[in-house]
Formats: structure tokens, C-alpha cells, sequence
């Protein structure tokens, strides 16, 4: 027996200590790979400056070393920053090393309003410089091919294409398959909140005809900015970009495009090469330097500094769910709301710029960070600058700003609350054989179980305090907006605006992207030299991987191996995981 026992603890000791050792070698591994990552970027003489922009596109690059590695059977997420992309052309149109720009592009990774927002940095770029913008795609989807347009040449593979038939959405519906399984999900939706559909594909089979009449505003308010943007730049009118739409070019390859006039030209890769020596100067058949804006964004230019200045804006970024976390980004209350108050008790800042691109959320997280920029609004200059989306809870934290600026395409409004409270209670007793008993000291103790429809008391009761949510969303959203709460329901009641309906009804102040936020907001603060601090500090290299731990992990996987339809698997995890009380979107929007 005692020869048992020291085998064991022998064992059980040498597995610790491959452990330690195991773990010690794994942090050596990183160490070097995040040093290798960390070289210096070197920018040669006649190099043209890329924007991948088949990768997807953030407010602000992560602090990923790890992101560019090729490491088998571990593929990252690729991201490109709008901060990068808008840093490497400001630089870049007095850097002589630079000698135009190319836009890589193909599935654009982003939503319209940042698209549209790197379409004005372009613009902007060519107003400055005289060097020419290239942009080539393998093929182009509807928002790659509107950023295109701002380009000097556009090029696509000769067997590509251009996909242009108009904007749809489609929705999913459960409703059938969860009473298959016996499942119920209890809806109370705030009064009269008829537009606010997120809970629908639990209820209804098809789209009410609030939601299919609010989804045809915005989206044809969309359309309609993309083909005026397009008809300028493209010299097409509007009533022949609808006319080509109709015809569907999805299917047409490049030489049919280039006589639609949707592109310049039809061109392999090795022709597309011989234009880009063409515009460096390169020599034929050399190699052509090139440098990503995700490396250039770092890239010292000689005789260009940033000015120091004692004043600061900060620009604090809220992305995602609002108070929920997927894996993926997300808006915590108090984390947020903790970044807000240090900036306004430290008096050298002088402004804050809060850029928030998210559907919404938790209502407790939406009211903590409310109530922070609300104060701040009170001591300081507060401007939002709203991203892809800022709708429900992202409108709820921001509508106490001095100011909003929002892209024409930005989604927004759904001013609204709901709750839901699942009822396995069939699933349980009926299809699986599980029964429930109760043992309470009061009549309404085992109120919100998840086994049993709710009582008409209960009922009330949640329908009374979701009234009390909404009236209080109205009520911030009149007080900062300068409205009155009935004028703020009639365009409320959880209905989704572009941010050109949004300009229209007085959600919002002026059309505009970040950048153009954070100069309103020092311009009311009445400042003229500053330097702008991003806000929440981005993890070092070994807190980002490490973040979020084996969530991160799997989002990553999924994400690899589902590609673009991971967003269907995402939005039912989402809309599953419903349990209290949300102001958030009445569902994902993915335009294509």
C-alpha cells in the first residue's frame, strides 16, 4: 500500500511540475511573439499605403500582437481600425515616401455609417493631396462598391462583379418551432411601443405591419444616400443606378460592368500590378513597396508631430451590447460610466467626445452610464459621435450630450423597453416527464419562475413597471433633445430611424464622423490647441489574449468556421438569452 501511495503522490507531483514548467514555457512563447510583433515599421520611398478593408472594420484597432500571425489551426479575426485608417491619411498626404493610396477591397467588414465615414476621410485625402486613390476587388459588395466610387480608378477582376440590386433584410421567426418544444416566451412591451419588434420572432410568424413599414423608411432613406453619392462620383444618374439595380449585375462579370460604367476597368492581378509600378514609379517587374495603415498608423514621418498640449478631449468609446457580453464587445455600466466620471472631475480636459456604436441593451447599465454623462454634460462640453448603429439603449446614454452628430446611414431612435420572461413550464411537465412544486411564505413569492405563465397580477405588475421604464426614457430623451415627452413618444414608440430621418425629427444635430464630433466639441468648449486621449485604455498585449478567457476563444472558432452566417447563430443567442428588462434594437441590421 505505501508503494501505491508513493506512486501516486510521484505522479501527482510530476504532473504539477509539467504544469509549472508548461506554463512558464507558454509565457516565454508569447513574450517573444509579442516582442517579434513589436519591430519598427519601415516605410521605403515610393510605397503605396493600403486599406484592406476586406477585413472587419472597428472604431479603434485592439491591442492584438496577435492578430497578423499566421498560426495553424489558430486563425484570428482580422480587424482594421477607423482611428488607423484616419491617422495613415492624414499622414500621408504630406509624406513623400507615399505615392497614392489602394483600397483592397471585396465583402466590405463594416456597417454603412462606417463606410461612410472612411469614404469622407478619402474625399478629405484627395481634397489635400494630388495623389491618386486605386481601388481593385476580386468582386464588390454594395457597401464596398459605394466606397469605391470615391477612387480614381476602379478595377475588378475580369471574372468578378459587381453585386448592385438594391437593400433587403430578412428576419427569422421562432414562434412555431418553441411551441414544437413547448417553450413560451411572456412579452411585455412598454405602451403603445408597437415599432419595438426584437420580441416578434417570438410572437408572430411574419412581420407586423408596424415593423415591415418601419424597416422600408429606413432602409429606402439608406438606398437612396447610396445612390446620390454614387450618381456624384460615378456620373450616373439616379433613375439609371435603379434601372441597373433592377436589372440585378450580381451575376454579370467585369467587362459588363465597365460598359454599365459602374467601374473603370476588367483586370487580372498582374495588370492591376503594372498599374500601381505605373503610379510609384516602380520599374517593370519589380516588386512594388507597399505599407498597411494598421502599421503606417505607428510609422514616424519625418517633420509631421503631434503638437502637446496641456488641453484634452477625451474620446471614450462604448462598443456593443449594452450591459451583455457575447464574447465579443460590450458596454459596461460601471465600467463606462467610471471612465466618464474620472474625465469630468480631472480639469485638463476640457471636452468629451462619447462614440457609441451599439443596438442597446440592459436598461440598469443604460441609466448608470445616463446618469454619468448627464453630470458631465452639466461641468463639461459633451458631444456623441454615433457609429454603424446607436439605437435604443446606445440613444438612451447619449441623448444628454450638448450635441449628437450622426452619419446619414447611422441606424438610430428605437426609443423603447421591453421585457421577457420564458415559460418552460410545457417543456418541462408535457415533453420531458419533469414536474415542479412550490413551497412560498407569501402569495406572489415564486413570482417570475420559469415554469408556469404569469398570473394577471403578475402580469400587471411587470406591465406597470415597464410603463415606468419607458416613461423615464422618454422623460431623458425630452430633457436633453428640448422636447416634450409627448413629442419625444410620437416618434418614439421603438421605432428605427437612419440618421437622416433622425437630422429630420430632431434626434440628432449634424451629419458627421468622429472626427467631425470631437472638432464641434472643442470648438464649443472654445478651445483651439488640444490632443485627443482614447478612453477605456486598450488591455496590454498578454490581458488581450487572455481576455475574456475561453469565450473569446470560441467566438474566435465560430466565427472562422461560419464566416459571414456566424451572425445568425450570434443574433439567436442573443435574442435567446432575453431574461428582464432591455431597451435595445428590434434586431440585428446587416446591410449588403
Amino acid at each position: 500500500m505505501k508503494e501505491f501511495f508513493k506512486y501516486v503522490m510521484a505522479t501527482v507531483v510530476g504532473i504539477i511540475a509539467v504544469s509549472i514548467i508548461g506554463f512558464f514555457l507558454l509565457f516565454m512563447v508569447v513574450g517573444v511573439l509579442i516582442s517579434s510583433t513589436e519591430k519598427q515599421v519601415s516605410v521605403q520611398n515610393n510605397s503605396m499605403l493600403v486599406i484592406p478593408l476586406d477585413r472587419q472594420i472597428v472604431d479603434r484597432n485592439p491591442n492584438d500582437p496577435f492578430e497578423d500571425l499566421e498560426i495553424p489551426g489558430f486563425e484570428t479575426i482580422k480587424t482594421v481600425g477607423l482611428d488607423d485608417i484616419k491617422k495613415s491619411l492624414d499622414k500621408a498626404v504630406d509624406d513623400e515616401r507615399i505615392k497614392g493610396v489602394y483600397l483592397k477591397l471585396g465583402a466590405a467588414g463594416g456597417g454603412m455609417a462606417s463606410i461612410e465615414e472612411i469614404r469622407s476621410m478619402v474625399i478629405d485625402f484627395k481634397e489635400k493631396s494630388d495623389k491618386p486613390v486605386y481601388a481593385y476587388g476580386d468582386s464588390y459588395d454594395q457597401k464596398s462598391y459605394y466606397l469605391a466610387t470615391v477612387a480614381d480608378q476602379i478595377v475588378v477582376h475580369p471574372l468578378g462583379s459587381v453585386d448592385f440590386r438594391g437593400l433587403g433584410g430578412e428576419m427569422m421567426f421562432y414562434k412555431n418551432t418553441l411551441e414544437k418544444v413547448g417553450v413560451e416566451i411572456q412579452v411585455i412591451r412598454g405602451p403603445n411601443n408597437k415599432f419595438k419588434a426584437a420580441v416578434e420572432p417570438f410572437m408572430l410568424e411574419k412581420m407586423s405591419d408596424e415593423n415591415r413599414e418601419q424597416q422600408l423608411i429606413y432602409m429606402s432613406s439608406l438606398w437612396n444616400h447610396l445612390l446620390k453619392g454614387i450618381s456624384e462620383t460615378r456620373n450616373i444618374t439616379v433613375e439609371e443606378l435603379n434601372a441597373l439595380a433592377d436589372e440585378v449585375q450580381t451575376f454579370k462579370q467585369g467587362s459588363e460592368m465597365v460598359a454599365a460604367g459602374l467601374v473603370d476597368g476588367a483586370k487580372y492581378k498582374d495588370e492591376v500590378l503594372d498599374d500601381l509600378r505605373e503610379i510609384t514609379g516602380i520599374s517593370t517587374g519589380k516588386g512594388i513597396p507597399i505599407v498597411s495603415v494598421t502599421d503606417y498608423a505607428d510609422a514616424p514621418v519625418k517633420g509631421l508631430s503631434e503638437k502637446y498640449s496641456r488641453n484634452k478631449i477625451a474620446v471614450i468609446y462604448a462598443s456593443g451590447d449594452i450591459g451583455m457580453s457575447m464574447g465579443g464587445e460590450a458596454i459596461i455600466g460601471d465600467e463606462i460610466g467610471r471612465e466618464i466620471r474620472k474625465v469630468r472631475q480631472d480639469s485638463t480636459y476640457k471636452a468629451i467626445v462619447l462614440r457609441v456604436n451599439s443596438p442597446g441593451g440592459a436598461v440598469f447599465d443604460s441609466e448608470v452610464i445616463w446618469r454619468e454623462a448627464k453630470l458631465a454634460a452639466e461641468e463639461k462640453t459633451l458631444v456623441v459621435s454615433f457609429g454603424d448603429v446607436a439605437a435604443s439603449g446606445g440613444y438612451y446614454i447619449s441623448c444628454a450630450a450638448d450635441k449628437i452628430v450622426a452619419q446619414p446611414n447611422t441606424i438610430t431612435g428605437s426609443i423603447g423597453i421591453f421585457g421577457t420572461i420564458p415559460n418552460f413550464g410545457e417543456l418541462l411537465n408535457d415533453k420531458l416527464g419533469i414536474t415542479t412544486d412550490v413551497v412560498k411564505t407569501n402569495k406572489n413569492s415564486d413570482l417570475l419562475t420559469l415554469t408556469r405563465p404569469l398570473t394577471a397580477h403578475e402580469r400587471m405588475l411587470l406591465e406597470n413597471y415597464i410603463a415606468q421604464g419607458y416613461d423615464t426614457f422618454l422623460a431623458h430623451v425630452a430633457e436633453g433633445r428640448g422636447m416634450t415627452k409627448e413629442e419625444v413618444d410620437a416618434i418614439g414608440q421603438g421605432r428605427v430611424w437612419s440618421g437622416e430621418n433622425a437630422k429630420e425629427i430632431g434626434l440628432i444635430d449634424e451629419f458627421g464622423g468622429l472626427e467631425d464630433a470631437i472638432e464641434l466639441a472643442a470648438e464649443i468648449a472654445g478651445v483651439e490647441e488640444y490632443r485627443t486621449v482614447a478612453l477605456p485604455s486598450l488591455p496590454d498585449p498578454f490581458e488581450q489574449l487572455f481576455k475574456t478567457g475561453t469565450d473569446n476563444l470560441r467566438v474566435r472558432f465560430l466565427k472562422n468556421q461560419l464566416g459571414d452566417k456566424y451572425r445568425y447563430f450570434e443574433y439567436w443567442k442573443k435574442a435567446t438569452s432575453f431574461n428582464g428588462i432591455f431597451a435595445r434594437m428590434p434586431y440585428d441590421i446587416d446591410v449588403n
